[in-house]
């Protein structure tokens, strides 16, 4: 620690003092532990508190990050995911513009993506410092993530992950203030699997109170079949030869179980639908389905919600690994596949064809899933809470080929760190910084007084355009690979009223047609499986991610 260090700020928490670092004209603190290292003893048990320490702790580096595999090379080359190695992984930060009681800012806590198997809040993109520099107290954290996270288990209890941010949130409520917010204006963002972890904690009755607002990119509540869970355990403990509990998995090698993990998820990307972790419905936290839960009204009201999608969701799915390209040669095989996927009959994509003529077999599988995966229950959500939910989406294309508008794009954007090469990794050099101030400032308007600049969702449908380009410089890029001129972000009613209609009209004529639910789900579930196995064997397989 240098001299200069030793001026930084200093913050007391339950547990102790920290010392934090002023950069970019913001205190930064780092690596802040909200909960004990979740090894030994602890391991695959809910979180406890950390051990309280005298004097003052430093907080100027990231924290150990939670065990996790790494991408595969084809996914690696868009998306970060540095490792910090350490127990400790627990673990959270704080950007402030004041750091110190009676400032009372709102509060944006964000929790990361990366389908609760990778990720962590040290990505570059992450940095908080332009929400404090608005006057948002920004607070990222590390989870528990994969089977140390989301494994079933006979012997210890579900959703340890979920459980560790729901300690995070706790910490929050209690410590906040000293660092300059207010515990009652606390918003929860989060992608992806940070957004659908949201959706749980939305439901969650021992997260009542513990935050005013959220906000969902790219992730809808939702729960987990606990036999696709299961699953992923039993083939992991048939893979190490132990037992599918948690005492056996606790006395594998750390890395050996990564190994495993990796090896055996390989399949559990969106389109493809194989086994994987994820948040399950338990006697404790998930009383019930939690987007089941919100829409059915069995959570008290008063959360308001911005959330919403990029238009191209799928290419970051299909595009690593040359998939995208494989699903166009299949053809009819790849719809049969996506419609085994995503439960619906012939109608729904031969609708799509009508409604998209210039699209690809890709596309329209890749639209089908997102539909069917993402802004369905999205749009369920909406409905059911109108007057307090904004929607939006995200239409920018990358300057990468291929890309388009990508699942977890607008994510540099939102923090408006676009000039760090780990966003440049998936936008390119040169993203629009327009685009950036917009969609910067709507998030930090909501977490601030709940108002992101556009109308509440209503019967109109009204959704907000992030990025697209203007109609009058239609037509591709330019050989320089200059972009359009941007329009400015406008308001649109219903743009995906069309396609979703057809899901609903799909539904009355199954139900019509069959009107008695099978009672064995897991086969009906087999058989989709089968279908995408068949899928993949005819494409040629697919990378890891």
């Amino acid at each position: 620690m240098t001299a200069a260090d030793l001026t930084g700020p200093v913050v007391s928490t339950p547990y102790g003092a920290v010392r934090g670092r002023y950069e970019h004209s913001v205190a930064v603190f780092r690596g802040i532990p909200y909960a004990a290292p979740p090894f030994g003893p602890r391991r695959f048990r809910p979180p406890v508190p950390p051990e309280p320490w005298d004097g003052v702790r430093d907080a100027g580096a990231f924290g150990p990050t939670p065990p996790k595999p790494p991408y595969s090379e084809a996914f690696a080359q868009y998306l970060s995911d540095p490792v910090v190695p350490g127990d400790d992984c627990l673990n959270l930060n704080v950007w402030t513009p004041e750091p110190g009681p009676g400032a009372r800012l709102p509060v944006l806590v964000w929790l990361h993506g990366g389908a609760l198997t990778r990720g962590s809040s040290c990505v570059p993109v992450y940095d908080g410092r332009t929400f404090a520099r608005a006057g948002i107290v920004l607070v990222s954290l590390n989870y528990r993530l994969g089977v140390e996270g989301y494994g079933l288990f006979p012997d210890a209890p579900a959703n340890p992950g979920l459980r560790d941010q729901l300690a995070a949130l706790r910490w929050v409520h209690e410590s906040i203030e000293a660092f300059g917010g207010d515990p009652d204006r606390v918003t929860l963002c989060g992608q992806s699997a940070g957004a659908i972890s949201i959706g749980a904690l939305i439901a969650a009755p021992q997260a009542q109170g513990l935050f005013r607002r959220a906000v969902l990119q790219s992730g809808p509540p939702e729960a987990a079949e606990r036999d696709k869970v299961r699953r992923m355990v039993r083939r992991m403990a048939t893979r190490l030869k132990v037992p599918a509990t948690a005492e056996a998995f606790a006395a594998v090698d750390r890395d050996l179980l990564l190994r495993t993990q990796a090896e055996v998820g390989r399949l559990s990307s969106p389109v493809l639908g194989g086994p994987a972790f994820g948040i399950v419905v338990d006697d404790d936290i998930v009383h019930h389905d939690p987007l089941e839960a919100l829409v059915e009204g069995r959570v008290a009201e008063g959360v308001d919600l911005l959330m919403g999608w990029t238009r191209d969701e799928y290419r970051l799915w299909l595009v690593p690994g040359g998939l995208l390209e494989r699903v166009d040669r299949l053809g009819p095989v790849a719809l049969a596949g996506a419609m085994a996927r995503c439960h619906c009959g012939h109608e729904v994509p031969r609708g799509y064809r009508a409604l998209h003529p210039e699209a690809g077999t890709a596309e329209i599988v890749g639209q089908l899933v997102t539909d069917h995966l993402l802004r369905i229950p999205l749009h369920r959500l909406a409905d059911a809470r109108p007057g307090s939910s904004y929607v939006y989406e995200f239409a920018w294309p990358s300057l990468l080929p291929g890309l388009g508008a990508c699942h977890a794009l607008e994510l540099g954007f939102v923090f408006d760190t676009g000039e760090v090469p780990e966003a440049a990794k998936l936008a390119g050099w040169g993203a629009p910084t327009e685009l950036a101030d917009a969609m910067h400032t709507a998030w930090v308007r909501f977490a601030a007084d709940g108002d992101p600049g556009w109308e509440a969702w209503d019967a109109t449908h009204p959704v907000r355009i992030f990025g697209e380009a203007e109609p009058a410089e239609a037509g591709d890029r330019g050989a320089s690979g200059e972009q359009r001129a941007l329009r400015e972000p406008y308001t649109v009613y219903g743009p995906r009223d069309r396609e979703l209609a057809l899901w609903a009209a799909d539904a009355t004529a199954r139900e019509s047609a069959s009107p008695a639910v099978p009672a064995d789900g897991a086969a009906a579930r087999r058989a989709e499986l089968r279908s995408v196995a068949r899928l993949l064997r005819r494409s040629g397989g697919v990378r890891r991610q």
